[in-house]
């Protein structure tokens, strides 16, 4: 039996989660509309331009609520995650994996999510050579990449 104290928290949480819910389609609302505004500014269509919602740590319950809204277009940084949640997720999402990119996780990224459509930040020719032997391997279609290039001369610093 619960006490009165756990009753009234496990109400709060309830009530909580709805209302998070709530703000995520309300901040998507308002990016899509600023996003509008700012490409008639510029005279661009707003179609030309992709906004990439991060789902980086959210629920599953909360790329759902965004997804009801309209979104289709999400991106992870972490392969753990993308690898968990696009199999849970409508297969019409357009998944984008953003950050580094391991090459010794590229297959099982490849392998695990089918509706990858990007992979962001690719600045290692070996993980570039990977994502395009296992793309194929796979039988996708040609998977869009964005290379990061350093314009600086700054030295890379390896974390291991």
């Amino acid at each position: 039996m619960e006490t009165q104290e756990e009753e009234t928290l496990k109400k709060d949480t309830e009530m909580a989660a709805p209302a998070m819910e709530g703000v995520a389609v309300t901040a998507l609302r308002s990016v899509m509309y600023r996003v509008q505004q700012a490409a008639q500014k510029s005279g661009r269509s707003s179609d030309q331009i992709r906004v990439v919602g991060v789902s980086k740590t959210k629920p599953i319950s909360l790329i759902r609520e965004v997804y009801d809204a309209g979104h289709r277009c999400f991106g992870e940084n972490y392969v753990q995650e993308i690898i968990e949640k696009a199999p849970q997720l409508p297969e019409d999402i357009e998944w984008h994996f953003i950050g580094h990119l391991q090459s010794n996780k590229v297959k099982s990224l490849l392998a695990a999510v089918p509706n990858l459509a990007m992979v962001e930040g690719v600045d290692d020719e070996k993980v570039a050579n990977y994502l395009d032997r296992f793309n194929g391997s796979f039988g996708r279609k040609p998977l869009k990449v964005l290379v990061q290039v350093n314009t600086s001369g700054e030295e890379y610093i390896s974390k291991l």
